[in-house]
């Protein structure tokens, strides 16, 4: 798949999904957010590429408060979400889809009832035509059709990853966060997924966060990438923007 322009990706610079101001989070003495401020357009792919170990996985953590951060302001779809009670996170956290890096399928469940696992939890009265219709259709989605009888066991790492992305998208959450989406594949498999986030965005009209140290996966499925080190963002521009960075850092994902 060709990666469109980011002007053709119905961009809305006005409306902020997420909003970080002065977050601060230490474990300790180790200081892993140092005062890190950005913002998450509506309908945008926003790429935080940086090395292992710089709090990229622990920043958005913080967005569905699995960690509560020290001290600063979090916004997401304009409510302040250190503020909320457990329901009304709960509730928020409805409308966002987590790809963690290991998938987290239920090893003791089929394809389809890994899938219809989030719906039943949410819904009481779901009909088991509405369950066929979902998972049919999110399997389309990533391509594996064939798969829905399938242990977890019986399917490759990519495959595992495409599943996890169909288990997060069969509830149509507004807002996506991928921690390391491309880890541990092949680089063919890498690019397949690196594409299948951009015909997420697309499809489902998105806003995502995209934890990545993967330059091709960055290249491919970004509309901005924040380069964070030391606690916080260093740099931020498009692809083309920090691929020609003066910085010694920033430049050496390119290499």
């Amino acid at each position: 798949m060709e990666k469109k322009e980011t002007e053709n990706k119905a961009i809305n610079d006005n409306e902020i999904i997420v909003e970080m101001k002065n977050v601060k989070k230490s474990f300790n003495q180790n200081h892993v957010l140092q005062d890190v401020n950005f913002k998450l357009n509506k309908g945008e792919n926003l790429v935080v590429l940086g090395k292992s170990g710089t709090g990229k996985s622990v920043l958005i953590k913080c967005i569905v408060k699995l960690i509560e951060v020290d001290s600063g302001s979090l916004t997401v779809f304009n409510e302040d979400i250190l503020t909320l009670k457990e329901k009304e996170l709960n509730e928020m956290r409805g409308k966002i889809g987590f790809l963690f890096q290991s998938g987290a399928l239920y090893d003791s469940m089929t394809v389809r009832e890994n899938l219809e696992f989030p719906i039943r939890r949410r819904s009481k009265t779901v009909t088991q035509q509405e369950l066929d219709d979902s998972v049919n259709e999110v399997l389309a989605n990533v391509g594996l059709e064939d798969t829905i009888d399938k242990m977890p066991s019986e399917l490759s790492g990519g495959m595992r990853k495409r599943i996890s992305l169909a288990r997060t998208l069969i509830l149509k959450p507004e807002l996506m966060l991928y921690d390391e989406p491309t880890t541990g594949l092949d680089p063919i498999t890498s690019q397949e997924i690196s594409e299948l986030i951009l015909e997420v965005q697309e499809k489902y009209k998105t806003s995502s966060i995209i934890i990545t140290h993967d330059i091709k996966c960055a290249r491919i499925t970004s509309n901005r990438i924040m380069v964070i080190d030391g606690g916080g963002f260093i740099a931020e521009g498009t692809y083309d923007e920090l691929k020609d960075s003066k910085d010694p850092l920033v430049s050496s994902f390119f290499k």
